[in-house]
């Protein structure tokens, strides 16, 4: 027997979309903020060729969340919604932790130590498990299956095959322009 909370799906769609919207929008404020501040102390950017994919696949996510729910005749998952709403504050706990390194874009800064507090104790890059976490959590919550079977082969091969090894290339060149 499956676990559904009494709340359509359909109409939970909608208030996580708006939610959604409204946290990326805040987050890519902060981000802002932090990308100046990194440019101003001379942070060198990567993997800028590869930053417009993430553009793309975080809306139509949250859009394709939005009509595949709200086209969705079941019920709330319970689970899927507590592991989305268990997720926010491990969000911001990565970006608590960083500070003002924290950005959607790879910026290294000279001078900058690599962080391994907080989360980073646990997980080399946190941020990306909370990250997928929510993009297979949020649409199962309200239906969106095939949503969240595709964003998260979608996210996992541009994290895996794209943005992680954009990272630590990033990491290691500095790394090693600092034993010169």
């Amino acid at each position: 027997m499956k676990a559904r909370l009494p709340m359509k799906a359909s109409t939970v769609a909608g208030w996580l979309f708006a939610f959604l919207v409204v946290q990326r929008l805040l987050e890519l404020r902060v981000a802002r903020s932090n990308e100046r501040w990194a440019r101003e102390h001379g942070a060198q950017e990567y993997g800028q060729s590869h930053y417009p994919l993430f553009f793309v696949l975080h809306p139509t996510w949250m859009l394709l969340t939005l009509l595949e729910g709200r086209a969705s005749r079941g019920r709330v998952n319970p689970w899927a919604l507590a592991l989305f709403i268990l997720a926010q504050p491990l969000r911001y706990w990565v970006i608590r932790t960083l500070g003002r390194y924290w950005n959607t874009r790879i910026l290294i800064v000279p001078g900058g130590q690599r962080v391994t507090g907080g989360p980073f104790r646990y997980l080399k890059h946190p941020n990306y498990a909370v990250v997928a976490l929510e993009i297979a959590s949020a649409p199962l919550a309200v239906g969106a299956w095939r949503t969240a079977l595709a964003y998260t082969l979608l996210n996992a091969a541009l994290l895996l095959g794209i943005r992680i090894p954009a990272e630590e290339r990033a990491l290691a060149e500095y790394q090693r322009s600092q034993q010169d």
